[in-house]
């Protein structure tokens, strides 16, 4: 007599063996009793722990194979019920078909079948609908609790990059902000928003200060609304996609998100740099070689002691080269002499008092009316929910109406919120602001390299150029000259024979009785300048 050969499948996922008390010990000790009972000899176990919603699991696809390589080995593959086999009806009579040009007979010990009766096959539906059905209802019933969850404000997901999961003291599903990721986070909205770094660029400066995540990955949390508070809800059925407010605390603004996303989308790119600044060559990318007209690049040279020399040079052919070493303190020094005399600190601050104040006044008028608006519509509320009540309204219409006004107030509330809802101690930011702009240089020279590039942008919109071994640049932070002139006219007057050292071209007549004349536009700094 032919000796039979079964093989056992043994499949068990975290949540069923929770709910039912599957177990793979279980399982095992069922079905080897089986088989001995029925005198099978037993050539495989299979231990699985994955879902039967698919076929696409890694050990049945692995005796799937080692079947097809030997065939004719196994008689039977004998499973607790149908519902270990699979969960989906369509994909299990399609895998039955398969097992069976093998030669094997897929076979539940709880629910035998024999397929040689017409009568099983109904049977056999009933099986494998079953589980089908009950995956079903489970994942609707998971669907509409999720989306209810996120209707309150709950956010049902994987955290974001810069929060984690956790649950709050009723053990619901909450996210809060986990460090250093959430500055981290911040940080690179505000960098988008101020359109100074293209987002490539700002992922290569996250990555060096520790962010961990993916260039994609880093993508996608820009385009999250959850930093700004908001949680968006997908369009389900005949349900229209929302967005709502979040329970969790947002780490941005909600303007501060828009505007990122009008830069993402390109309505705003007007990035000033292009280049990534070094430490030992941060005006690489700003300078024009005078040979060829061509962007300035740099780079380190090694000697035989293998020690670094930065330079900037030009591209493959051109000649142009010069130690950074004496460009960079030739432009700190230039930039040095670029601050206002100390003893002007309190007239500037009086100015821009006053200026903050003329500003600020017409702010506070607008912010005024924008209240008054807000009382007007939700009076305007009122007024049709008294209608509605008397019955004076038609419910469809008091919807509309109180959807329009509702949306009208937020969009107000918006505006209220956004800069110059709390107004700061101006006297103590101007203060601490011109003190700052005394200490320029040491705020450059103790800067990283990426807010050195910064400051060399804001002094000199345009690209510094090179003739007679002279830096030159066709404009100047206006400001910056501004404030350099009204130094240079109200302090002590030097004979020019004792030194004045003024970047001003001698053409430029001084303000006086005489009439000014035309002033080049071109400021001619001297590359080599020596402190006297």
């Amino acid at each position: 007599m032919k000796e039979t050969i079964a093989d056992l499948y043994i499949r068990v996922s975290t949540d069923e063996q929770a709910e039912k008390g599957y177990s793979q010990r279980s399982q095992e000790d069922f079905l080897r009793k089986f088989c001995e009972l029925k005198g099978y000899t037993i050539r495989h176990v299979i231990f699985e722990d994955h879902s039967a919603k698919t076929f696409n699991r890694p050990k049945w696809k692995a005796y799937l194979l080692d079947l097809k390589r030997h065939r004719g080995k196994t008689d039977y593959v004998l499973f607790l019920k149908w519902d270990r086999f699979s969960r989906n009806a369509g994909d299990a009579y399609q895998m039955i078909s398969i097992l069976r040009r093998l030669g094997v007979e897929p076979q539940a010990i709880e629910q035998p079948l024999d397929m040689e009766i017409p009568e099983s096959k109904m049977m056999l539906a009933f099986y494998l609908a079953a589980p089908e059905v009950e995956n079903d209802r489970r994942s609707l019933n998971v669907i509409h609790g999720m989306r209810r969850a996120m209707k309150e404000g709950r956010h049902m997901n994987r955290a974001p990059v810069g929060y984690k999961n956790v649950r709050d003291e009723n053990e619901n599903k909450i996210i809060v902000p986990i460090e250093p990721m959430a500055s981290m986070m911040i940080w690179a909205f505000e960098e988008v928003a101020r359109k100074v770094y293209n987002t490539e660029q700002i992922f290569k400066i996250i990555k060096q200060k520790g962010f961990t995540r993916s260039r994609a990955q880093f993508w996608l949390a820009l385009r999250n609304p959850a930093y700004c508070g908001k949680l968006f809800i997908p369009k389900y059925k005949k349900e229209e996609s929302v967005f709502v407010k979040g329970k969790h605390k947002p780490l941005i603004s909600e303007e501060l998100f828009n505007e990122v996303q009008e830069v993402l989308d390109g309505r705003g790119r007007t990035y000033k740099p292009k280049v990534m600044a070094n430490l030992f060559l941060p005006l690489r990318g700003l300078i024009v070689c005078p040979n060829c007209g061509k962007l300035v690049t740099g780079s380190g040279s090694v000697n035989r002691y293998k020690k670094a020399y930065p330079y900037y040079h030009c591209t493959k052919g051109c000649r142009f080269r010069e130690r950074a070493e004496d460009v960079n303190e030739q432009f700190y020094r230039l930039l040095k002499r670029y601050v206002p005399k100390p003893e002007m600190i309190e007239l500037y601050q009086v100015v821009l008092e006053q200026a903050w104040k003329e500003q600020s006044s017409e702010e506070t008028i607008n912010r005024a009316s924008l209240g008054k608006r807000i009382k007007e519509l939700e009076g305007k509320i009122t007024v049709i929910r008294d209608l509605l009540a008397s019955r004076n309204l038609d419910p469809k219409e008091f919807a509309i109406m109180k959807a329009n006004y509702t949306q009208e107030i937020e969009k107000i509330e918006l505006q209220l919120s956004g800069p110059g809802a709390d107004k700061p101690n101006i006297k103590n930011l101007l203060k601490i602001g011109v003190g700052k702009l005394l200490s320029l240089d040491y705020v450059y020279e103790n800067s990283e390299s990426d807010k050195k590039i910064e400051i060399i942008s804001s002094c000199f919109p345009d690209k510094l150029y090179f003739e007679n071994r002279a830096l030159r640049t066709f404009r100047v932070n206006e400001v910056l000259n501004y404030i350099y002139q009204i130094t240079n006219d109200l302090g002590p007057k030097n004979k020019r024979e004792n030194g004045t050292n003024s970047i001003l071209s001698s053409l430029v007549a001084r303000p006086g009785f005489e009439p000014r004349q035309t002033v080049p536009k071109t400021v001619v700094l001297p590359l080599y300048y020596r402190a006297p």
